[in-house]
């Protein structure tokens, strides 16, 4: 059973750009969406797709079924651009907690 998390605890939406894919010119990003989300902008030492410890400016948390790869564009409440190192599922099994997604920013 998917428990998603509680409209209060989404005060705050950010713009992505699902990352698609490099070309000859450069990243290629989808069209944009506004998501309802949590931002907590902490510094903080992550591991990327491949392992490697990188830093990490923000995290944000939103709904699951988030279409959100790593190097996606994403546009903070701030107005700041950074990028995702990380997309992780935050599910509880079936247990009653808030299933949801971490999305771990440059």
């Amino acid at each position: 059973m998917l428990t998603p998390l509680p409209a209060f605890m989404l005060g705050h939406s950010v713009v992505v750009e699902p990352y698609l894919g490099r070309t000859s010119v450069g990243p290629r990003y989808g069209p944009a969406v506004t998501v309802a989300c949590f931002v907590d902008e902490q510094t903080r030492t992550v591991r990327d797709p491949a392992g490697r410890e990188v830093v990490s400016s923000s995290t944000f948390y939103a709904r699951p079924g988030l279409d959100c790869p790593a190097d996606s564009r994403v546009t903070l409440p701030s107005g700041r651009r950074t990028t995702v190192i990380a997309v992780l599922d935050r599910s509880g099994g079936g247990m009653p907690t808030p299933d949801h997604v971490e999305v771990q920013l440059l």
